[in-house]
């Protein structure tokens, strides 16, 4: 895998189109920079990798685009040691960027080819996020509670079992809705079925999928 110097200057220039949009947290701007995103994709969109726009990855999923990546990164409010659950791998670039800004990750994904190619990639590129094959609407319950949990695909409702994974202060950073856009939302869990919800807009998710595995 080559990450030139031409990369590099795409990446740059990412970069601050991510920050006209209103990115400011500078570790989410030098995970950007610093992360090669071509990596994370097929070889036929290695070309496009530094436009701010989703591709597809296979599996019928996307590779998010870099502001929504950094918007919800940023919602998530990490701090360094942050044990995170993120659901749905995808192409694995979620989680390197959680990592790199300190998060402990723990990343679950449901369709197998993704799940290992995800796994060898991020290992290859010493990430260290531990990534699982299975629902990502139960979570994890074995490693739970989270600190924090990042949901990368539309839900139609909240799952209850990410809910009770969350520890108590924790925050879930989900987009949420029925049909082709979702309403991004993060609640904090103030105590025992005490949440806080807030709203942050619309955007357009692959479905989040559960019972396959």
């Amino acid at each position: 895998m080559i990450d030139d110097y031409r990369h590099k200057g795409l990446r740059r220039k990412l970069v601050e189109e991510v920050r006209s949009k209103g990115i400011s947290d500078p570790r989410i701007l030098s995970a950007i920079e610093s992360i090669p995103r071509h990596f994370f994709m097929d070889s036929s969109f290695v070309e496009f990798a530094y436009q701010d726009k989703p591709f597809p990855i296979g599996s019928g999923q996307t590779i998010s685009q870099p502001y929504t990546v950094a918007f919800q990164t940023e919602l998530l409010q990490v701090e360094k040691g942050c044990k995170v659950l993120e659901v749905g791998t995808g192409s694995g670039y979620q989680a390197c960027v959680l990592a790199f800004i300190g998060a402990r990750v723990y990343s679950i994904e449901r369709h197998h080819s993704l799940y290992l190619k995800a796994k060898e990639l991020i290992a290859h590129l010493n990430f260290h996020s531990r990534v699982f094959y299975g629902d990502g609407y139960k979570g994890l319950s074995t490693h739970a509670p989270f600190d924090r949990i990042l949901v990368t695909a539309g839900a139609t409702q909240i799952p209850d079992a990410l809910l009770q994974q969350l520890k108590i202060g924790g925050k879930l950073v989900i987009p949420v809705g029925v049909g082709a856009t979702q309403i991004m939302k993060r609640i904090t869990k103030k105590a025992l079925e005490d949440y806080q919800v807030e709203e942050f807009g619309t955007f357009r998710f692959v479905p989040l999928l559960q019972n396959k595995v």
